[in-house]
């Protein structure tokens, strides 16, 4: 079980057949435990090793706000609000931004954006969970396309 940072490969293929509207579409981040596999190979949103549900996580994680789709010297670049859980007991490893709009219903077989790997298990208690994204700048933002 291990979590890879990086962008999905199907996210790659369908930003090239244009399936992706990251400035309208639902875009999520869920949370994982280190039980978790989540690399490139990723397709879509997955349960297996998700934060359980309660103390302050509901799964399927939360839906990002403030997206924003700029270009930045010669890339093109995604920012949101920092994601974050109040009131909040648990452990995550790593997170997974995915789109919800594409993802299908039953087999939860495509959307992914990226994976993110916290390098380590980090844990709240009764408190805020926040994942701080970095500056959307073309060396950066949290997914960029160069």
């Amino acid at each position: 079980m291990a979590i890879t940072q990086a962008m999905s490969t199907l996210f790659k293929k369908d930003v090239l057949l244009g399936d992706h509207h990251l400035d309208s579409d639902s875009i999520y981040i869920a949370l994982y435990t280190s039980s978790a596999t989540l690399s490139a190979a990723t397709d879509g949103y997955i349960t297996s090793n998700e934060v359980a549900n309660g103390n302050g996580y509901a799964t399927t994680g939360i839906a990002l706000t403030s997206k924003a789709v700029t270009e930045n010297s010669t890339s093109g670049v995604f920012d949101a609000a920092d994601p974050e859980w109040t009131s909040a007991t648990f452990t995550a490893r790593g997170a997974l931004i995915y789109n919800k709009t594409l993802g299908d219903a039953s087999s939860n077989s495509r959307g992914a954006i990226a994976i993110l790997d916290f390098g380590g298990d980090f844990s709240v208690s009764g408190g805020t969970f926040k994942i701080v994204f970095p500056a959307a700048s073309r060396n950066t933002a949290i997914i960029r396309i160069d």
